[in-house]
C-alpha cells in the first residue's frame, strides 16, 4: 500500500484512499475544482530500487500527456488570432505542401487525421533530437491515408508537426512558447525540454511487463508508428532525451503541474488568478474533428482540437482528456470546472492510461 504525503480536502478523501490503494512504486495525483487545488498527493519512491523517495517536487516523463501541453500552446496562439486551425498548414509552413499535402489543415494535425502517423523513411532514436531533420522528412512525405478521413494516432510526429507550425508563427520553439507563455506565468513545474539543472529531481520510469498492444497482429501502419524509431523506456533516463524538445512525448512534470496548468481550460482560461485565454478559446478544444476507430490505436476516439472528447463514459459532456504510455493521465471537465492529473513511474503496458488513473477519476467524482 502506498503511503501518501500532501493533502486532500475532506470532500475528496476518496481520492486519497484510491491513490493509496494503487499498486505503485512512486506516483502523484492532483485535482483542482473551480481553480482551487483540492488534492495534491505524492508518495513512494523515484527509482525501482526504492532508494530515492518520491518527494513533493519529484518530476517524471509523462509521455503523451505532453500532447495536452502542446495542444494548449496551439489553443493559446489561436485565441490570440495568430493561428487559424482551419487554414492549410502550408500557410505557415510552405514546404509542407509537398506530396499532395497542400490542403492539409492545422486542425488535421491537432486531431491526428493528417495521415502522418509516422515517418516513411526509417529513422533512428537520435533523429528525434534533430528538429530540422524530423520536420523536413514529414514536410516532404506523402500521407499514409486521405487527410481528414480518419484519425490515426500521431504518436511521435504530432509534436513536430504542431511544433513547427508554432515555430513558423512565433519564431520560437514550442517548448519555449509553452515555458514563457504558460508554465512561467502559472509557476508550473512542467518542461518540454528539461534543463540539466533539474535532472536530479527526475524519477526513473520503470518499463512495463513484456507485451504491448502492438506486439502481434498489427497493421503496417501500427508497426510504423510504434517501431520507427524503436524506442526503449530506458532512453528517457538520458540527458539527450530529457533535454530535447519532443512535444508529443518527452514532457517532464508531476500531477500538480499538469492539473494546475489545465485548470486554465477547466475554468474558462483563468488559473492562479491570471487570464491567459478566453473562455471561447478554451472551448475550441471540444470541437470534434473526426471520430471512429483510430487507425493506429485499437480504440474508438472522438478527437477534438488536441484532446479526446468525452464519448459518453464520463459524467459531463464537455470533458476532454488524454493519457500517456504507461499510465499518466490528464482530464479536464469544463462543466464541473475540474482538472485531474496523475503521474507515476511504474508503467503499465498500455498506451493511453490504465485503471489506476481511471480509479482516481472515479474517486474524484464520488467526492
Amino acid at each position: 500500500m502506498l503511503k501518501s504525503e500532501g493533502f486532500a480536502a475532506d470532500d475528496y478523501a476518496a481520492v486519497r484512499a484510491a491513490f493509496e490503494a494503487n499498486d505503485e512504486v512512486g506516483a502523484s495525483v492532483c485535482v483542482t475544482v473551480e481553480g482551487e487545488t483540492v488534492v495534491d498527493l505524492w508518495g513512494g519512491f523515484a527509482d525501482e530500487a526504492r532508494t530515492r523517495p518520491w518527494d513533493r517536487d519529484t518530476i517524471v516523463n509523462v509521455y503523451s500527456v505532453t500532447k495536452t501541453m502542446t495542444a494548449l500552446t496551439a489553443l493559446l496562439l489561436a485565441d490570440r488570432g495568430e493561428l487559424d486551425f482551419d487554414a492549410p498548414v502550408a500557410k505557415y509552413w510552405p514546404e509542407f505542401a509537398a506530396a499532395g499535402k497542400e490542403n492539409v489543415k492545422v486542425s488535421h494535425l491537432m486531431s491526428h487525421s493528417a495521415g502522418l502517423s509516422g515517418w516513411r523513411e526509417p529513422i533512428e532514436p537520435a533523429d528525434l533530437y534533430d528538429w530540422e531533420k524530423a520536420t523536413a522528412l514529414l514536410a516532404a512525405q506523402e500521407p499514409f491515408w486521405e487527410p481528414g478521413s480518419a484519425s490515426g494516432y500521431h504518436a511521435a510526429t504530432q509534436g513536430y508537426l504542431v511544433g513547427e507550425v508554432v515555430r513558423r508563427i512565433t519564431g520560437r520553439t514550442l517548448g519555449t512558447v509553452f515555458r514563457e507563455e504558460i508554465a512561467e506565468p502559472l509557476g508550473a513545474d512542467f518542461h518540454i525540454g528539461l534543463p540539466v539543472s533539474e535532472d536530479g529531481r527526475v524519477a526513473d520510469l520503470i518499463p512495463p511487463p513484456e507485451g504491448s498492444p502492438f506486439d502481434s497482429d498489427v497493421t503496417e501502419l501500427q508497426a510504423n508508428a510504434a517501431k520507427n524509431p524503436d524506442l526503449t523506456v530506458e532512453i528517457t533516463r538520458t540527458r539527450e532525451w530529457r533535454g530535447a524538445e519532443i512535444p508529443a512525448a518527452n514532457g517532464t512534470g508531476n500531477a500538480r503541474s499538469i492539473a494546475e496548468v489545465h485548470a486554465l481550460l477547466a475554468n474558462g482560461g483563468v488559473a492562479k488568478g491570471k487570464r491567459l485565454l478566453s473562455e471561447a478559446g478554451c472551448r475550441r478544444a471540444l470541437e470534434v474533428q473526426v471520430e471512429g476507430t483510430d487507425l493506429v490505436l485499437p480504440m474508438r476516439i472522438r478527437w477534438g482540437l488536441g484532446f479526446a472528447v468525452n464519448g459518453g463514459f464520463l459524467p459531463n459532456a464537455n470533458t476532454i482528456y488524454w493519457g500517456g504510455y504507461g499510465g499518466a493521465l490528464a482530464l479536464i471537465d469544463m462543466d464541473a470546472h475540474i482538472s485531474v492529473a496523475y503521474a507515476m513511474n511504474r508503467m503499465a503496458g498500455t498506451t493511453t492510461g490504465d485503471e489506476r488513473g481511471l480509479g482516481l477519476i472515479m474517486a474524484t467524482y464520488a467526492g
